[in-house]
């Protein structure tokens, strides 16, 4: 049981305990005052009762406080009423004992539990279609799949990664027209991932109102399905292009998953799963395509099969539930899909229930919302989409110069491997600080600053912890202190909230509240750091002390950025 739990356990105990408040949801009762002077955590079961007794909230608080009677042993100091809120003060001596011998012992695993001890949980993340580029969109998608995947791991969930791409269908039959009629086949020499998803985007670009080649797009599309030997040989080629590149950018960004899923290994099951939808009248004909009408549930149609035959990935997605709850034997996926498919998920869902698929009941639709640039827009070279690569060379360029300038004496390769540390936590951080489901203008200018609510400052504060212990060079661990000031206090009360956050970004799937929690323990730090002696404290006792809180600081913070995906360098 993490300490706020602990305590709020406690407090519910000694206020149970009391006549009146016996049948009383204390629980959601509890908040946090606004000032230090009202207590650590407050109770309004006074208010509530107000009505009920017909006395004022200040006469009940009163009441309660007379009958409440704090043992020896509690982790509260005092009780007060104030403004007829029962106000509690933490016994911050004992809470300090409590925390940091539990960051101590618990180190890399400080902060994790066992909520999902024996529950499996695929996180469906990436998505990328071969034959276009991996865009900015991506680096989101990417960001928040990893983090979610590290949260459930880190509370005991054992976490399948899977991706999901495309790598047939309309667009790649419109790379193949272009690759073979405006480039006769001829393969560049490097970049060949990025080049194909070029070709894709010029071909989609202009010639989408070009009959002739809509023409000739449909028949390479048809041929592709059909396998015919040339364009499978030449789709073969070109999407070992996208893969290998989409590859080095998944180790790039620290992940590493368990299965990939195509769309070309579905299609042949998709076929037969709406064929036999048809035959159950769950599916029906409309102008020689396969649909399951929705309408009564106010969600459309769900096209399966289009009047050539061909699947698309609605009919794609239900043979893929298929294979992932048979391969894994999952209790629940967790699709990370951008906003603009809420609609389709809904769709999807909803036909799970009508056909009795494994998904039904066990999918879940993790929505977050598109990503812009602020100043200076980057465009790709045709207009469109901006491409992970163009951004994080543009992000390394500039962080690169500045760990030169820094670090003068550092071997090149170091450099090199601190910049690509420092820039694409940048990056990483930049994505998830946001809500997943609020729109995200990404200012790259702003998230390699060191001051502020950025990866490198969060990186700088645990590379400060680690040079504080290292300058300390001897000394001794010392989780005892009977006189801590407020900023010492500050210190350990959010030391002590980590736990309780890594449950409310498990729940609510948000890992933008660790990026919070972070930015709120660097400042703090920050702020300890200035008020505080450490190296220099008045007694060596104190100096233990405070090289312990920093150590556990350190601690913190490593497991916070980690939980992130983001890396914490030794030095800057």
């Amino acid at each position: 049981m993490n300490l706020t739990k602990k305590i709020k356990k406690e407090i519910t105990l000694l206020l149970k305990g009391i006549d009146l408040l016996k049948d009383e949801k204390i629980e959601e009762t509890f908040e946090k005052p606004p000032q230090p002077e009202f207590g650590d955590l407050a109770s309004n079961i006074s208010f509530s009762l107000s009505k009920k007794l017909k006395k004022s909230p200040q006469d009940i608080a009163n009441e309660i406080v007379k009958k409440i009677k704090i043992p020896k042993d509690s982790l509260m100091s005092k009780v007060e009423a104030k403004a007829g809120y029962i106000n509690f003060f933490f016994n911050y001596s004992k809470i300090t004992r409590v925390v940091l011998r539990k960051i101590l012992k618990e180190k890399d695993s400080y902060g994790s539990s066992d909520i999902g001890k024996k529950k499996r949980i695929m996180v469906e993340f990436a998505h990328p279609n071969t034959h276009k580029g991996f865009h900015i969109g991506h680096l989101r998608n990417i960001s928040i799949g990893e983090s979610i995947s590290r949260i459930l791991e880190f509370t005991g969930h054992k976490v399948f990664r899977t991706n999901y791409q495309g790598d047939i269908g309309p667009h790649v039959a419109k790379a193949l027209w272009g690759f073979i009629n405006l480039y006769k086949c001829k393969t560049p020499e490097e970049n060949k991932g990025e080049w194909i998803g070029e070709v894709y985007a010029q071909v989609n670009k202009k010639f989408s109102d070009d009959e002739r080649v809509n023409r000739e797009v449909r028949e390479i599309n048809n041929k592709l399905y059909a396998r015919d030997k040339e364009i499978v040989k030449l789709w073969k080629m070109t999407r070992k292009w996208s893969l290998d590149d989409f590859d080095k950018i998944y180790k790039e960004l620290g992940t590493k998953f368990d299965k990939f899923y195509f769309e070309s290994e579905v299609e042949k099951r998709a076929v037969e799963i709406s064929k036999e939808l048809l035959k159950r009248g769950v599916a029906r004909l409309s102008e020689g395509a396969i649909i399951i009408d929705l309408s009564k549930y106010d969600l459309g149609i769900f096209l399966l099969l289009t009047s050539e035959g061909n699947p698309v990935y609605e009919s794609k997605d239900l043979a893929l539930a298929e294979r992932e709850f048979g391969d894994f034997k999952i209790d629940r996926c967790i699709h990370v899909v951008g906003s603009e498919q809420k609609l389709y998920f809904q769709q999807l869902f909803k036909v799970f229930e009508l056909i009795g698929s494994s998904g039904a009941g066990k999918s879940y639709h993790l929505v977050y919302e598109l990503v812009t640039l602020k100043t200076g827009k980057m465009s790709s070279r045709l207009g469109t989409v901006v491409l992970y690569t163009q951004l994080r060379d543009k992000i390394l360029k500039k962080v690169l110069k500045e760990v030169e300038k820094r670090n003068p004496r550092m071997s090149m390769k170091k450099k090199q491997e601190l910049a690509k540390k420092i820039g694409i936590g940048a990056l990483k951080y930049g994505m998830l600080s946001m809500s997943c489901d609020k729109l995200l203008v990404f200012d790259w200018k702003e998230a390699l600053r060191l001051e502020g609510n950025t990866g490198p400052y969060l990186q700088y504060a645990h590379t400060r912890c680690n040079g504080i212990l290292n300058k300390a060079k001897k000394w001794k661990i010392n989780i005892k202190n009977e006189n801590l000031v407020e900023s010492e206090k500050n210190l350990v009360k959010k030391l002590a909230e980590f736990p309780d956050l890594v449950e409310k970004a498990l729940i609510d799937f948000r890992p933008h509240y660790l990026c919070n929690y972070a930015y709120e323990l660097a400042t703090i730090f920050s702020e300890f750091y200035h008020v505080c002696p450490v190296l220099k404290a008045e007694t060596e006792e104190l100096r233990n002390f405070r090289l312990t809180l920093v150590k556990a600081t350190k601690t913190t913070l490593k497991n916070c950025l980690n939980l992130l995906g983001i890396e914490t360098p030794e030095r800057m």
